[in-house]
């Protein structure tokens, strides 16, 4: 297994975040990972956090929507938009977390999955915020923490899978 660690890339005065990371699994299944709502809750998130799944239509225009719980019962509701589900390329949709005071803070998300030798594949997740504070704001929030432990897991998920 090769080094899986995930690349942040926020660049001074861009609203621009990229995430980039390696799995040890085939592009069709990663992407499978990311669509299937089944899959999806097992990984997603940091690990003391459960979701449950309210809406989640993986097809273009399609919306989805999640509720995360800690141990403590406090929720976490995140929804977006499906702009396009391309398979097992790409899907362009939106992001927004309930959970801020305020509305309008939609992300627009593009995740690119490439196929890469020995069946594995990078996985490139640009996200575009409306503002450098919205997404200096989010740096600032943990979510690289988040991010790493959703990844880790879905390393987990994707070996459980290749070993059925």
């Amino acid at each position: 297994m090769q080094d899986n660690l995930v690349k942040l890339t926020a660049e001074p005065g861009k609203q621009e975040l990229l995430i980039t990371r390696e799995f040890d699994a085939p592009r069709e299944l990663v992407f499978k990972t990311f669509t299937d709502p089944e899959l999806y809750k097992q990984w997603i998130g940091p690990r003391e956090l459960t979701t449950e799944i309210d809406v989640f239509e993986s097809v273009s225009g399609g919306s989805w929507r999640y509720i995360q719980r800690d141990p403590e019962g406090n929720e976490y509701a995140f929804h977006g938009v499906n702009h396009e589900v391309l398979p097992p390329e790409r899907i362009i949709g939106t992001f927004e977390f309930e959970g801020l005071p305020e509305t309008g803070h939609v992300i627009l998300q593009t995740l690119k999955l490439i196929s890469l030798p020995d069946n594995r594949t990078r996985i490139v997740d640009q996200s575009v915020f409306q503002s450098v504070e919205d997404r200096d704001g989010m740096l600032q929030s943990g979510m690289e923490i988040g991010v790493d432990e959703s990844y880790q897991q879905l390393d987990d998920l994707l070996e459980e899978m290749q070993n059925k």
